[in-house]
């Protein structure tokens, strides 16, 4: 796993073989933090990463300057690895919870200025998914919230539906919480 910008930028972590989570490729993941970039200001937001995998996306946050990113994850080898490549970092600011995905959107103690859910493409109910997080209350007003998919999925008809992106096989469905 490569982290591409920030000051954690360019450092490489070897991804034990025995985890089974699909990471998003650097392609798409450097095109769609450009997309994210231009659309809020990292610096200091308060991110979550819902079915955080490998945390490369958590640690692309906290490399670019979130202020904390939770990362959820329930499996235990990708959980020990986001905790050993935080530990790594030295970075004290992800913050990781070991439990289901989708417990977490229901039960959720805060808001967050950003959200990016990578479901298991695979994973029974995945359509509801991006449902049940722009209707949990997870997202401040004003936040933002990105949900990574197959190109079978449409969600523009979605309540906040920004705009789709497509870089090979991944695409991702973009949402803007409205400002009360």
């Amino acid at each position: 796993m490569r982290i591409i910008r920030g000051k954690y930028g360019r450092r490489r972590f070897d991804v034990p073989s025995s985890i089974t989570a699909r990471p998003t490729t650097d392609f798409a993941r450097e095109n769609i933090f450009n997309v994210i970039e231009n659309m809020i200001d990292i610096e200091g937001i308060r991110a979550l990463d819902l079915f955080a995998g490998t945390g490369a996306i958590s640690f692309e946050l906290l490399s670019r300057g979130a202020a904390s990113v939770t990362s959820v994850e329930r499996a235990p080898v990708q959980g020990r690895f986001i905790t050993d490549t935080a530990r790594k970092l030295g970075d004290s600011n992800l913050h990781l919870v070991r439990m289901d995905a989708l417990r977490y959107i229901a039960s959720a103690p805060a808001r967050f200025d950003f959200v990016f859910a990578d479901p298991p493409y695979d994973m029974e109910g995945f359509a509801e998914i991006p449902g049940r997080i722009l209707a949990s209350g997870l997202i401040a007003p004003g936040g933002l919230f990105i949900m990574e998919h197959s190109g079978k999925h449409d969600f523009s008809a979605l309540p906040g539906f920004h705009s789709h992106r497509s870089y090979g096989s991944v695409n991702f469905s973009i949402f803007v919480v409205p400002e009360v």
